[in-house]
């Protein structure tokens, strides 16, 4: 039995991540030339930068539930070759409705990835990593934000040169695209559809021990926990607002709206431009943001290894916390001191504070939660309608944030440390715990707890 190289798998199906985080982040560099080009003003600014999070909304509704359909694997195949079509065809946009069109048909691969390669990952993963290589989704994101930076920094000096920064995008899509055809199908997916003995194939390829050999009690332990979660749903597909669904549906699109509300796309899309904001200069902002982004994945890393070793629920307060007090600094400091140099560093100091508690826990908690709080049968289904509500929370952030930023300036972050202290209290009623479970014990959890309250 040839077994499977695990850590490859993990990799390119984060490298989806990647894309992800490049397309949402480029166009914060991007940006700054293209309204320029096209005379742009801060509403046909925002409709611009947020095209991609309607396209994104659709990906979510379309790609993650016919991923239920068909299967993890080959709607994997199909978001990357969306990625590279959209990469190119915004690249070669002639107007502000060409290159809306072409972001919005972009955004349907970003939206189906940031839902389906958590998903995946969560699928395949065994329980004591679930949390850590979930999180590996999210550095990759980081990553792809910062590689958007350093691109945005190279080419901000050449002619036409936010053409290149976004046509960028279609080499790492290519690599995706190459090598998800060679990823196995989720085994969960496949138990679910009928094709154990297929399943157990996958498992025992993926569950390997200390001797290079098929850990067949790990194996077991997980079929025999898959059949139970199955049992458990009376044989039927479930629909996402039946009562002991709702938990889980509840605390995974609540994560997903608070983590947008909280701002981290107002500091990914428009930091240089609130740096320019600032008199810093175009290349001096695109070079504070290429700071902002190195942190977001030195931070991002430190979650990959305490990610299973803290609970979730701790993490996510902790982080709330931290983002309120950097909110607090960047909005009421940056309007106490005249001077332009203390202005840019002060509101480097409170972007860089905002952004290493996010990236500790928000940032990649959010997504392992959306893999791992649903039932089997509904899981691309309830991946697919959080996901929709963290896209349009997105848009509507990213959308309304550069006219108010225009008329309210920093004292527009106060809100967010606002929606941040919010969320400390949504996390404590309706968020439970799921650090060192089993999906298959989550979902268990799920339908007796539904059964006792009754």
């Amino acid at each position: 039995m040839k077994k499977i190289n695990t850590t490859m798998i993990y990799i390119f199906c984060a490298l989806g991540g990647l894309l992800f985080g490049y397309d949402t982040g480029i166009i914060s560099g991007a940006i700054l030339f293209i309204k320029q080009d096209m005379a742009l003003n801060a509403l046909q600014e925002g409709i611009v930068v947020s095209s991609i999070l309607l396209g994104a909304m659709m990906g979510a509704c379309i790609i993650t539930p016919l991923s239920d359909k068909y299967g993890r694997r080959k709607m994997l195949l199909v978001c990357a070759f969306v990625f590279t079509s959209g990469a190119i065809f915004s690249a070669v946009s002639l107007n502000m409705f060409f290159l809306t069109v072409s972001r919005i048909f972009l955004g349907i691969a970003v939206g189906g990835a940031s839902a389906l390669v958590p998903l995946y990952i969560s699928e395949m993963a065994p329980t004591n990593r679930r949390g850590s290589l979930a999180t590996l989704n999210q550095l990759m994101i980081t990553i792809g934000i910062l590689s958007a930076y350093l691109v945005a920094l190279f080419y901000a000096n050449i002619a036409n040169g936010w053409r290149l920064m976004i046509g960028f995008a279609a080499i790492p899509a290519i690599v995706v695209f190459l090598g998800a055809l060679f990823l196995p199908e989720s085994p969960r997916w496949l138990f679910e559809k009928g094709r154990e003995n297929q399943s157990i194939d996958v498992l025992k390829r993926l569950r390997i021990n200390k001797d290079n050999q098929p850990d067949l009690d790990l194996v077991s332990k997980e079929m025999n926990e898959m059949k139970e979660a199955i049992s458990q749903e009376k044989g039927g597909f479930k629909d996402l607002v039946q009562k002991w669904v709702r938990p889980a549906l509840v605390a995974a699109i609540g994560i997903a709206i608070f983590q947008q509300f909280i701002g981290i796309n107002t500091v990914i899309y428009y930091a240089p431009t609130i740096f320019v904001n600032l008199n810093l200069g175009t290349s001096s902002a695109i070079l504070s943001t290429v700071g902002i982004g190195i942190l977001n994945v030195l931070v991002s890393m430190l979650a990959l290894y305490i990610m299973d070793k803290i609970d979730r629920k701790k993490l996510l307060i902790f982080g709330s916390l931290g983002m309120f007090m950097s909110l607090i600094i960047l909005s009421i400091f940056t309007n106490i001191h005249a001077s332009t140099n203390m202005l840019g560093y002060i509101t480097l100091v409170s972007l860089c504070l905002y952004i290493f508690f996010f990236a500790l826990t928000w940032g990649p908690i959010s997504w392992v939660i959306i893999g791992e709080v649903f039932p089997l049968k509904v899981r691309g289904l309830g991946a697919g309608v959080t996901s929709l509500a963290n896209w349009f929370s997105n848009l509507v952030v990213a959308l309304i944030f550069p006219v108010l930023f225009e008329k309210f300036d920093t004292y527009l972050f106060l809100a967010f440390a606002c929606v941040a202290i919010l969320s400390i209290f949504f996390v404590k009623r309706k968020v439970f715990e799921t650090r060192g479970k089993s999906l298959e014990e989550i979902e268990i959890a799920l339908y007796k707890n539904a059964s006792f309250n009754s």
